[in-house]
């Protein structure tokens, strides 16, 4: 999808959505329903977002607040330090990287806004929309769990769509909140950040665990299973390679996982494309006899186009006169790649006059004899790039037929983005920033170390003031750049 008509179709969804909105709400036969049933279901629809409010969650809240007070204590005093220190550590990374744009052409980007449909996958879109809620709700409720803790009152509880991108908020009573110490504030404020890291820490642990917690259901290091074959792909069809396929070496090339399955791959394009030592007889008793031509790439043709199961091979021969003069045979495929390898005539058994057979391709096609545990090899004859675009594989060879192939994927790519996205919102909301956690953090902070050194409240406020205009500058200059890379890099 064109990245212009994505953006057309967000437009006219929210331009819809606040057009009808607004046309029901000045509606005089059924206007006030309409405004009363959103305001008892905390629902408010504005431009280019919708938000829903409720206080069902606020004696979830207290329970968990007041359970085990003294190891709820230690967890956000934890937080509180581990906020602290990443606050400092987002500042030194967004200036690291504004430092590095001015001497590189193309620096790494601590921040890149995601797109679906622009830099995401729309095929992936499920996991981007769960895992951002999943990461704002454990967010709000670390602040929610912390704020009881310290006897703030939490009024209530929400979440919201903003354009694309979900989230969530938690309503904490303002008076109660200034009135504890800024220590007991830093636990609060920092609580959100803490939580997401945590979050962090159990995706990476899923990831890297995932093999020891599947191995009663998956087997691990005994192949690579093909969970999906592209449609219409040259691989496809009953001869040919399925969902479900296990797959044990190609061409010779044991494959144990999918680092395996890549590097075999490799080494199929970048070294020689092996031949097969046939008996000089046997070549000249089973070749078709057929003219010599030049394919579509190049290569010299000597079978039929519309065969399916021979192949054009090449093998050299000793002349008296001079250099070794190339023959060429029609042959059928399948029995030569069961005889023995070679990449020259040197490595066949010469008493029993034997030649080395090699395929005639062009210089971007190989043969791949691609092994399975059950039925005959598999052979493919073309561009290997193209041979491993079609095809998805997996490490997780299921125990029983019922489980699904794709399972294990599906949990590491979903912990792949909760890393990710559930630190950039921890990394995003600790910079000292205007409208994020950084801000409130920063203040009490502030107000925890400098009160006794600074006893004016307006210079604290002053030094307050100018870390903060620093802070959104330096995230906004970041945020240009990562826009500018995204535009231009596409």
């Amino acid at each position: 999808m064109l990245r212009t008509t994505w953006i057309a179709i967000l437009l006219g969804f929210w331009s819809s959505l606040y057009l009808v909105d607004t046309f029901i709400k000045s509606s005089k036969r059924c206007g006030q329903q309409y405004v009363e049933a959103q305001e008892r279901y905390g629902i408010q629809v504005s431009i280019g977002q919708v938000r829903w409010y409720t206080t069902c969650f606020n004696r979830l809240f207290l329970r968990l607040g007041q359970w085990k007070p003294r190891l709820i204590q230690m967890w956000f005093r934890m937080g509180a330090f581990v906020g602290v220190l990443l606050m400092f550590a987002s500042v030194g990374l967004l200036v690291s990287t504004l430092v590095e744009a001015s001497s590189k052409e193309s620096p790494e980007q601590v921040l890149t806004p995601v797109m679906p449909g622009v830099n995401l996958p729309l095929r992936q879109i499920t996991y981007f929309f769960s895992v951002l809620l999943i990461s704002a709700v454990w967010h709000e409720l670390g602040h929610a769990i912390a704020a009881v803790r310290e006897q703030v009152r939490v009024n209530g509880f929400g979440m919201f769509i903003m354009a694309i991108y979900p989230g969530a908020f938690v309503d904490l009573h303002s008076d109660h909140l200034q009135a504890i110490s800024p220590a007991r504030q830093l636990r609060i404020y920092c609580a959100g950040i803490w939580h997401n890291l945590v979050l962090v820490a159990l995706g990476i642990f899923v990831f890297y665990a995932l093999p020891y917690l599947l191995s009663p259901l998956y087997i691990t290091g005994a192949g690579v299973i093909i969970t999906d074959v592209l449609k219409y792909s040259p691989v496809s069809g009953h001869r040919g390679l399925s969902a479900g396929s296990h797959v044990t070496s190609i061409n010779g090339c044991p494959v144990y996982d999918t680092s395996d399955w890549s590097k075999c791959l490799g080494s199929a394009v970048f070294y020689p494309q092996p031949g097969f030592c046939m008996q000089l007889g046997k070549v000249q008793q089973y070749s078709k006899d057929v003219p010599l031509y030049r394919g579509y790439g190049g290569q010299i043709e000597c079978c039929r186009n519309d065969s399916v199961s021979e192949l054009c091979f090449f093998y050299e021969m000793g002349s008296e006169v001079g250099a070794p003069q190339k023959h060429y045979a029609c042959l059928e495929a399948r029995p030569l790649t069961d005889l023995p390898r070679c990449f020259k005539g040197s490595d066949c058994v010469q008493t029993r006059k034997t030649a080395c057979l090699q395929p005639s391709l062009d210089n971007s096609s190989r043969l791949l004899r691609v092994y399975l545990t059950t039925g005959k090899p598999v052979l493919y004859v073309g561009d290997t790039y193209l041979f491993g675009y079609s095809l998805s594989v997996t490490n997780y060879i299921p125990r029983y037929r019922f489980l699904p192939l794709s399972l294990p994927d599906v949990i590491e790519l979903f912990c792949k983005y909760l890393i990710s996205f559930s630190g950039a919102l921890a990394i995003l909301n600790a910079i000292p920033c205007y409208a994020l956690d950084g801000q409130y953090i920063l203040k009490a902070f502030m107000e925890h170390t400098l009160a006794s050194r600074i006893s004016s409240t307006s210079d604290r406020n002053l030094i307050y003031s100018l870390i903060l205009l620093f802070g959104t500058l330096l995230l906004g200059a970041n945020l240009v750049l990562a826009l500018f890379a995204l535009v231009f890099s596409a």
